[in-house]
């Protein structure tokens, strides 16, 4: 199939990604739309994973208010050069990042982040919970692996479905940066204050 301008523009619309690598995609996929996101999120993770050892020094620090100013956040998104924290992607990314902090309340940018006794404490309440509904000691450990995956999801940034779009998670959202600005970033850090909160 051939592939026209517009089949480009449109994959260019949802995605960001370049021109030339839009008309890639859609070549390596016979036109298909479908098939040509999925392999511009494969090249994004192939080009993320090449730039993941690379230091992040520059970046910035944004601050989101929620409308009625009870509920605040400060994150700090790095990158490798203020050139590219000066962009407008790059600091759309981050107020993204700073919304999706301030809707979903996350423990952690990823598992390494979390506290261990936290997360002993969350194991151990699952697998009270299997044996309380009467699961067999034999499955009790999947189970409980399986609900660790959800509170993962539900408790770690980067596993989180992203607000603005629920098929992709905070890291593809990531992933996909790195790959259209051409430097490794990470989220580093970030706080949320809530009024009254303890």
């Amino acid at each position: 199939m051939a592939v026209t301008t517009e089949m480009i523009k449109a994959l260019r619309e949802r995605t960001g990604a370049g021109v030339l690598d839009c008309k890639k995609a859609l070549e390596a996929s016979d036109g298909d739309m479908d098939k040509a996101l999925q392999y511009l999120r494969e090249r994004g993770v192939q080009i993320a994973a090449k730039k993941a050892q690379r230091t992040t020094k520059e970046g910035l620090i944004v601050a989101y208010v929620h409308p009625g100013d009870k509920l605040g956040v400060l994150v700090e998104v790095n990158c490798e050069t203020d050139f590219v924290a000066r962009t407008e992607e790059f600091r759309r990314l981050a107020r993204d990042i700073a919304m999706q902090v301030a809707a979903t309340a996350p423990l952690s940018v990823d598992r390494k982040g979390l506290p261990e006794d936290i997360v002993e404490k969350e194991k151990e309440f699952y697998r009270s919970q299997a044996l309380r509904e009467g699961k067999p000691e034999k499955v009790v450990d999947r189970i409980v692996e399986g609900r660790m995956e959800k509170f993962y999801q539900e408790n770690c940034l980067l596993e989180q479905p992203f607000i603005k779009d629920p098929e992709r998670t905070v890291r593809d959202l990531l992933t996909e940066a790195i790959a259209k600005l051409g430097e490794n970033i990470t989220i580093r850090r970030f706080v949320r204050y809530r009024l009254g909160e303890e």
